[in-house]
This record gives structure tokens, C-alpha cells and sequence, in this order.
């Protein structure tokens, strides 16, 4: 994916979600901290300087209008707020955002090398 779009955008919310993510698999044993360290350092310089803080109201907005959580609709906010697809595996986000969000495979599949 990053061949295709190079230049990733996320609310400042990414790092505490990445780092539950990284948390989950240190307990499970599947990658070790220097590794997990290293992850997390690459994905701060994959979203280096595109960085978001997301507006309250219109994420109330899109929670009051799904059933999604409020971190998964500062998500969505941002990606209509920059005008561009929120690519996601989350079923629910898929679900109830049809008109932003795409899976990877779509994605990948719709943009151009």
C-alpha cells in the first residue's frame, strides 16, 4: 500500500491505538520490545508532519448516526474532512461509512501503481 499512497494522514489518536495494538502482541509474545519500539518508530515517521486533531462536534455527529466508537469515527471525520478514502478492515466502520471507507484489498485494487 505504501507504493501506491506514500503520504498517510491520522488523528493524534493513531499512537494510543497502535500502542494497544503493539501492547496486545508484546503480551502474546509475538514480537519483542525493541521490536515493537522499532514498529512504532517507523509509523511516526510514516505519518510525520500529517498528523490531526479531530473537531468534537462532528465525531458526535457520526457516533449519534452509527453505531461505531467514538475513536473509530475520529477516523472517519478526518478522511472526509481531507477528502480521501479511510482505508480500514474494521467491519463495522466498512459497514456504516460505505461512502468513505474501503478495505485494503479495494484500495489496492482501485489505485493505480
Amino acid at each position: 500500500m505504501l507504493e501506491q499512497d506514500a503520504e498517510w494522514a491520522a488523528p493524534l489518536l493513531w499512537r494510543s491505538e497502535f500502542r494497544n495494538v503493539l501492547a496486545l502482541y508484546l503480551r502474546k509474545q509475538l514480537i519483542s520490545r525493541t521490536d515493537a519500539l522499532e514498529a512504532f518508530h517507523q509509523a511516526e515517521q510514516l505519518v510525520q508532519g500529517r498528523e490531526y486533531t479531530v473537531e468534537t462536534e462532528p465525531v458526535l455527529d457520526l457516533v449519534s448516526d452509527s453505531a461505531c466508537s467514538a475513536y473509530d469515527c475520529e477516523f472517519v471525520w478526518l478522511a472526509e474532512h481531507l477528502q480521501v478514502p479511510l482505508i480500514t478492515s474494521d467491519g463495522r466502520v466498512l459497514g456504516a461509512f460505505p461512502n468513505i471507507a474501503v478495505t485494503p484489498a479495494t484500495f489496492s485494487a482501485s489505485s493505480p501503481l
